[in-house]
């Protein structure tokens, strides 16, 4: 799959040109023998440290996608939206491997990181201080926002992998960071909305 086939798979790639694709077919074959394309030249096998970190950045906005589906009254749809979105530039920052092509990519920025920090202070502001951990569960939206934010916890550990082997901005580090945190708050906030009870964890004495 060339170049230009490549940055029609990521949006995002396209925000500061124009790319004149042809409608792309859902199977190529090319990823038969165990590769993938990223945007830039050459291939590498899917399995490699920077597919593993794109991989998860998907699992995570397929998740969202999930808890979307179960905010029935709208609860969060503005503020999951637009994390759904960043996530798209974060696959395609990490999906880069030349300056070239990160050169077209509206990247994640610092008021990216400050906006989730805002909703945290927001909506923290509602809850009762935590006295011990909460088990993961509760509604069905708070359980599977408890379900995505492992699900982030585990990208964002795959980008620092990524980061000790090949080079990563930084940001894409924090705002995972912070989108775990945010996705515990939301949990905690949703279950406090449906009325329903968190359980409190203790640790067993001898």
């Amino acid at each position: 799959m060339n170049a230009r086939h490549e940055a029609a798979r990521w949006p995002c790639a396209r925000s500061r040109r124009t790319l004149d694709c042809c409608p792309m077919r859902i199977y190529t074959r090319a990823g038969d023998d165990g590769t993938t394309g990223l945007l830039g030249p050459g291939r590498v096998f899917k399995d490699a440290a920077r597919v593993e970190a794109c991989g998860s950045v998907d699992e995570l906005n397929a998740m969202l996608g999930v808890v979307r589906t179960l905010d029935l009254d709208g609860w969060l749809a503005a503020e999951l939206t637009t994390i759904q979105s960043r996530l798209f530039h974060v696959g395609a920052e990490l999906a880069a491997v030349t300056p070239d092509f990160l050169a077209t990519l509206e990247r994640v920025s610092d008021e990216d990181v400050a906006a989730l920090e805002r909703w945290i202070d927001r909506l923290d502001t509602e809850l009762a201080p935590l006295a011990n951990f909460v088990l993961p569960g509760g509604s069905a939206l708070g359980a599977e926002l408890h379900f995505a934010r492992a699900v982030c916890r585990r990208a964002e550990r795959r980008v620092v992998a990524l980061l000790q082997v090949e080079p990563v901005d930084v940001r894409l580090v924090c705002y995972l960071n912070r989108l775990g945190d945010l996705l515990f708050v939301m949990a905690r906030w949703c279950n406090r909305r449906a009325g329903a009870a968190e359980t409190e964890w203790h640790a067993r004495r001898a």
